[in-house]
């Protein structure tokens, strides 16, 4: 199994919509087939692994990351190319939580003899296709905060100046996490302040992810390096219809989203972006929105690169959030993972459910 989730980590910037799954068939104890999903609409991992074993998949077990497909999408049911293939037994690391699986592939197997488990690293399976789970089951993305601060947690100068507070490790670690996503969102602030692509640029990928912008009153100037390349979505609160067709005679697409306050509903995007079939939020933003984000129970995950220098108060921070009285009000995190990358440290946590 984990040879399976190695090859599924294989399609980890390419699947989307789809979940990341890897396949290994093993007879005898030996490894006769093995694959991985690669891109929507091609063959999913155990077509692939059944090819590469061919009439030696009779009588193996297959050890799948994800539950064996039981409905035809833009391909046939893998469950049915299991059956016919002959396998003895198929352990699956979880189950599907899209409801049109959901324990229907396992029932399948087991009506035709075969033996079918599940549960086998059942948590690094989730972790992996963390933000499918989050979709299938939440109606929403899993929304992933990046931000790079000093150790003092500053992320510009009093000025705005922020390039670049981390090494160029960090950085292009940073482009591998937005390569993961299905979009990456920022807001009208970080475009006043830096006028970014919002584009993979240090590492390979084959796909540019969805470029999103919260601009609540469309203020986003016709030069913005934004909108050069693929059209953009952009969430608006509305109140200029003139610039919002204009965006859209450009061939990009504008969702008007008002809250009570006259600024974007921000939950009600995110479950916008879930039917739209998007896994992964990754966000770059400002402590503006970044803040907001926080406040209204937006962010899944934060991931934050600490260089190892002060700047000292007058800078700026990296979330706008509310003064507290008492520290029992401070939102708890928990870390998942802390490492060095280069001269700096990456740090993933999520906020404490309480």
């Amino acid at each position: 199994m984990a040879r399976a989730l190695a090859l599924a980590e294989q399609g980890l910037d390419t699947t989307t919509p789809n979940p990341r799954v890897g396949c290994v068939l093993v007879r005898d104890g030996v490894i006769v087939g093995e694959g991985w999903h690669q891109r929507a609409g091609e063959p999913h991992a155990e077509i692939h692994a059944l090819r590469m074993a061919g009439e030696a998949a009779r009588g193996a077990t297959a050890y799948v990351t994800l539950e064996p497909c039981s409905h035809f999408g833009r391909t046939p049911p893998c469950a049915d190319a299991l059956v016919d293939a002959g396998v003895a037994r198929v352990v699956a690391a979880m189950e599907d939580p899209n409801p049109l699986v959901a324990g229907r592939g396992l029932a399948r197997l087991r009506a035709t003899s075969i033996i079918a488990e599940s549960g086998l690293m059942e948590a690094q399976a989730r972790e992996l296709n963390i933000g499918f789970v989050s979709r299938m089951t939440r109606g929403r993305p899993w929304v992933r905060l990046k931000a790079a601060s000093t150790l003092d947690g500053k992320t510009a100068l009093e000025n705005g100046v922020s390039q670049w507070i981390t090494g160029e490790a960090a950085r292009r670690d940073g482009h591998r996490w937005r390569a993961r996503a299905c979009a990456i969102l920022t807001g009208m602030g970080t475009v006043r302040e830096d006028d970014p692509q919002l584009t993979v640029r240090d590492v390979p990928c084959e796909r540019q992810p969805l470029r999103i912008l919260i601009d609540a009153r469309l203020e986003l100037p016709s030069t913005a390096r934004l909108l050069a390349g693929p059209p953009i979505l952009i969430a608006t609160a509305g109140g200029n219809p003139i610039r919002e067709a204009e965006l859209r005679a450009a061939g990009h697409e504008v969702l008007v989203l008002p809250n009570t306050a006259g600024k974007v509903d921000l939950p009600q995007l995110f479950r916008a972006l879930g039917a739209r079939s998007l896994n992964e939020i990754h966000v770059e933003a400002g402590f503006k929105l970044n803040g907001s984000l926080l406040r209204e129970g937006c962010v899944d995950e934060l991931l934050l690169y600490l260089a190892p220098m002060l700047v000292g108060d007058a800078a700026q921070g990296l979330f706008n959030l509310a003064p507290l009285s008492a520290l029992d009000q401070a939102l708890r995190l928990d870390i998942r993972d802390l490492r060095q990358i280069g001269d700096d440290f990456r740090l993933l946590a999520r906020p404490r459910q309480v």
